[in-house]
């Protein structure tokens, strides 16, 4: 697993700043909460690719599997919430996947092929962000941080497989072009200011104090990658 880190670090654009390592740490509750949102968006995502692309054999597979690991992890967060006495709660959504959209052409193929690496993007970020936070609550909290750690080899396969299945479905040169692209849009996203803490949130901008108050709000969920 080791081995797997340098090219998933080499392939996003920046690391996670230590600003938000800092909110997370001193935020759990949210974090969690959103969290389990981001692993039942990870499974809709992966049933909705199912129903756009079937004639892709290799493809349905693999997100059949990747819908059952998700929920698998989404019932696992919500077992940590039970047992921490926290309300699983809707929150609105971070600014990260409607920012990674964006640049997610309309047309075919090129529609796959962008889907896809956003796809490979959010899980990357997601591998860097366990292996960072791991060590962060060793200390305080070294059941959650094995928990992260363990979770760093799934997400790592994912990012692997969306990229493997992007490469596949793009020609050589449009590939690289469409990484490029996509990297510098998520380190953007990843390094800017943020009006709010999430998973895969910016820079929190805002006063820790706001950080649960910000927990309210409408179950409206953008899907991670659809």
């Amino acid at each position: 697993m080791s081995q797997a880190f340098p090219d998933l670090e080499a392939f996003l654009g920046c690391p996670t700043p230590d600003a938000w390592l800092h909110a997370a740490r001193d935020n759990l509750d949210v974090l969690l909460i959103d969290h389990a949102h981001c692993e039942k968006k990870a499974a809709s995502t992966a049933l909705n690719l199912m129903f756009r692309y079937t004639g892709h054999d290799r493809l349905q597979h693999w997100l059949s599997r990747l819908a059952r690991e998700e929920l698998r992890h989404y019932e696992q967060v919500l077992a940590i919430l039970r047992k921490r006495g926290i309300e699983y709660r809707p929150l609105t959504p971070s600014r990260y996947a409607a920012g990674l959209r964006e640049g997610i052409r309309t047309h075919e193929p090129a529609r796959m092929v962008d889907t896809l690496l956003s796809g490979a993007f959010i899980e990357a970020r997601s591998c860097e962000r366990f292996r960072r936070l791991a060590p962060c609550l060793q200390s305080g909290e070294p059941e959650l941080a094995r928990y992260y750690e363990r979770l760093q080899a799934s997400e790592a396969r994912h990012f692997e497989q969306y990229l493997e299945l992007a490469t596949e479905a793009a020609e050589a040169e449009e590939i690289g072009t469409r990484i490029e692209w996509f990297r510098s849009r998520e380190a953007e996203l990843v390094q800017s200011a943020d009006a709010q803490f999430r998973f895969h949130s910016g820079v929190p901008a805002v006063a820790e104090a706001d950080l649960s108050a910000s927990a309210g709000g409408s179950d409206s969920r953008l899907r991670d990658v659809v």
